[in-house]
């Protein structure tokens, strides 16, 4: 069974939209390969609330948050990760409301030569929150969730009164999610969808297009991503086995369905899958920092 994508959404930018009785979204409009349609930012709450990836610092999206904000309190700007797609936004926001931002931060970079998009490590959040923290408001309560993988920063936000989760880039309906070494651990991501599927959320929001809804598809959908990495893999070990030790060569059959813009993300993937195979004992390669233009190769078994 393949991945049961989600990719159709009604929006207009900067237009806020009631997605649930305790979630608003607005949609930035910054459109591409890795946003899909842009950003959508998350207002939880009425009166007190807290806002989710407030997204990059683009002059009519901040006006439409403001717009979307009217007339009430933030309490909380929360950040899933430290993305130019996700971040920017945060401290102006948390600065114009006057209240603090929410966050993990690691200072890794990303692979921004690799993959064509940024990091964002000028953004610091001023309260650190991991596994366990509780934040709340009137008629909410967010439960903080360490998902690293896709970064190493990575984390979810779990809703208790809708058994909602804020998935930010850890599982999107519209694709699968980039995860580029050296901020991007393939091992860890693994664990981190197994951590997910565990709380039995009955709905995703992802930050990038639509929800993946109803605890069953939410599982059954959780498990394909799962399943479609482990086939990654398998296809990079047919490689490995067939002789081939170059990760652009496999890339290009491997991904030859696959928008060509995206080859860089899926090199940096298959890269991810490289270095959790050689941490496994599986595979080796003679680069001590290796790359997407290292050589590798599958272990031999000594008699």
């Amino acid at each position: 069974m393949a991945i049961p994508y989600v990719r159709g959404i009604e929006f207009e930018y900067g237009r806020v939209d009631q997605v649930s009785p305790l979630i608003r979204r607005v949609i930035a409009n910054n459109p591409g390969p890795f946003t899909y349609t842009g950003t959508g930012v998350y207002i939880v709450g009425k009166g007190d609330v807290a806002v989710i990836d407030p997204g990059p610092v683009l002059p009519d999206h901040f006006e439409a948050l403001k717009a979307a904000l009217a007339g009430e309190r933030v309490t909380h700007v929360l950040v899933t990760h430290g993305h130019s797609d996700h971040s920017p936004l945060a401290a102006p926001l948390a600065e114009w409301a006057g209240c603090k931002t929410y966050s993990l931060y690691r200072g890794i970079h990303t692979a921004k030569d690799e993959l064509g998009s940024e990091d964002d490590l000028s953004f610091v959040p001023d309260v650190e929150i991991g596994d366990g923290v509780v934040i709340s408001g009137p008629g909410w309560t967010i439960d903080v969730i360490e998902t690293p993988g896709h970064t190493a920063n990575h984390i979810c936000f779990g809703l208790r009164e809708e058994n909602a989760c804020f998935s930010g880039d850890h599982i999107m309906g519209w694709s699968t999610t980039v995860v580029a070494p050296p901020d991007g651990n393939m091992g860890d991501y693994m664990r981190s969808l197994d951590k997910i599927a565990a709380r039995g959320f009955d709905i995703l929001w992802p930050t990038h297009g639509s929800p993946v809804r109803g605890k069953d598809f939410v599982a059954t959908f959780i498990a394909e991503y799962a399943s479609h990495r482990k086939a990654r893999e398998a296809s990079i070990l047919s490689e490995l086995r067939g002789g081939e030790t170059s990760i652009p060569a496999m890339v290009a059959r491997m991904y030859k369905d696959v928008d060509q813009r995206l080859h860089p993300a899926a090199a940096m993937s298959v890269l991810g899958h490289m270095l959790d195979l050689i941490e496994r004992g599986m595979v080796v390669t003679r680069d001590g920092v290796p790359t997407p233009r290292s050589r590798f190769e599958l272990v031999t078994a000594r008699a």
